[in-house]
């Protein structure tokens, strides 16, 4: 806690305009970004070594780890009586429970599936919980900035939490175990953090479990990330795990590449949706995703081993920056809504009906790899994102909020 102090300090002396609450929550995004960072670098890893599954059981796990976002409307309705900045402390220490758990007791495959559920449940309900909260902590105009700030904070905790686990497995004699306890302990000092900050208001039970036609594209926009989303987080790493021989280290190395990267990327993007609209962004976002879903498929028919290795680590990183567009449809969402109490459940329900689609993609997914190779995965993508494109020039902002 000192060293986040010493943080949240250091930050507030260097901008005088950072209130307590931004500040505490600048500090939250760090903790947790790292806490992830270290899950995300390890996770594939730790299945192929610890249980050795093929691509149709990794591709089963997806149901556990994606139910969690199916849940999340659910469980923010039973928690209505909870403000937002509370229901997030909740996921996070569901998060943390879940790494525990992960890490300790992982002793057959069933029980890790009910340890990653839990920690699934908890990351997916702070999903929208922090966008939301991203959102009232900016200035009017500026929320795709303070969005794409936030983003970049969080790539630089990235960028430490991964570049601790390469040290730590390549020179530290890093273990799994090790890997989860710590990366929930840096869950539970984003609690603590959270637990600090001011409540703010109750949402009213009423704005919840509501599906609104004035957002009917925002949903519809949310379910196709949703399935675009799925295809890289399930099948790109594994790609590169399985196709590649990559091990714990190199994924590691990239998701630091991606957050060095995302530094100087964020800050730009978020400026970019303020100033040329999310019709735009999400567009141009639709056209490169056609571009890398063929950089993962073909790279090994096209170029050399070696050559094909760097393209398809490429387009990892491309794609990580990517996935920081979804900052365009939120604050699209925040544009159209009729009142601002409907944001942070819009959000919430958005995150459930995704994943309702994304694992419905990840198994399809399994079975098409196991009977027609990784390639035709990647083609299916590219038809996603080809979607994407078309469903993002319906956008249109109201002429009394542009």
């Amino acid at each position: 806690m000192n060293f986040f102090r010493s943080v949240r300090s250091a930050l507030t002396r260097r901008f005088p305009g950072l209130h307590r609450e931004l500040a505490l929550f600048v500090c939250t995004i760090a903790a947790v970004g790292f806490g992830e960072s270290m899950y995300t670098a390890v996770f594939n890893n730790f299945l192929a070594d610890a249980f050795n599954l093929n691509s149709f059981y990794r591709t089963f796990l997806e149901l556990p780890r994606e139910s969690g976002g199916v849940l999340v409307v659910f469980v923010s309705a039973l928690l209505f009586f909870l403000p937002d900045r509370r229901v997030a402390v909740v996921a996070t220490l569901l998060g943390a429970t879940g790494l525990v758990l992960m890490g300790l007791f992982s002793v057959t495959f069933h029980w890790m599936f009910l340890w990653l559920f839990l920690f699934s449940l908890g990351q997916h309900l702070l999903m929208p919980l922090s966008t939301s909260i991203s959102m009232e902590l900016a200035r009017e105009g500026e929320t795709g900035k303070r969005l794409g700030q936030f983003n970049a904070l969080r790539n630089c905790a990235v960028i430490c939490g991964s570049f601790f686990t390469f040290i730590g497995f390549k020179y530290l004699h890093f273990n799994f175990k090790v890997s989860f306890i710590t990366a929930a302990l840096f869950f539970v000092v984003g609690a603590v953090l959270l637990m600090a900050m001011k409540p703010g208001e109750r949402k009213s039970s009423s704005t919840h479990l509501k599906l609104h036609k004035r957002y009917s594209l925002y949903y519809w926009l949310s379910i196709v990330y949703g399935t675009r989303k799925q295809i890289f987080l399930t099948f790109a790493p594994w790609v590169l795990v399985t196709v590649y021989k990559q091990p714990t280290a190199s994924i590691a190395t990239l998701l630091t590449v991606s957050g060095v990267c995302g530094i100087v990327f964020q800050p730009f993007l978020g400026r970019a949706v303020d100033r040329f609209g999310e019709r735009f962004i999400l567009s141009a976002e639709a056209l490169l995703l056609i571009v890398v879903c063929m950089g993962y498929g073909f790279a090994r028919d096209i170029f050399s081993a070696r050559a094909a290795l760097f393209v398809a680590c490429g387009c990892f990183v491309a794609d990580q920056l990517l996935m920081s567009v979804n900052m365009a449809r939120s604050t699209y969402l925040k544009k159209i809504a009729a009142h601002p109490d409907h944001v942070s459940p819009a959000l919430s329900m958005s995150v459930s009906l995704d994943h309702v689609f994304s694992i419905t993609i990840a198994l399809l997914g399994g079975v098409i790899w196991a009977r027609w190779g990784y390639q035709t995965v990647f083609v299916m993508g590219a038809g996603i994102a080809f979607i994407n494109f078309i469903s993002a020039r319906f956008i249109k902002i109201p002429a009394r909020q542009s």
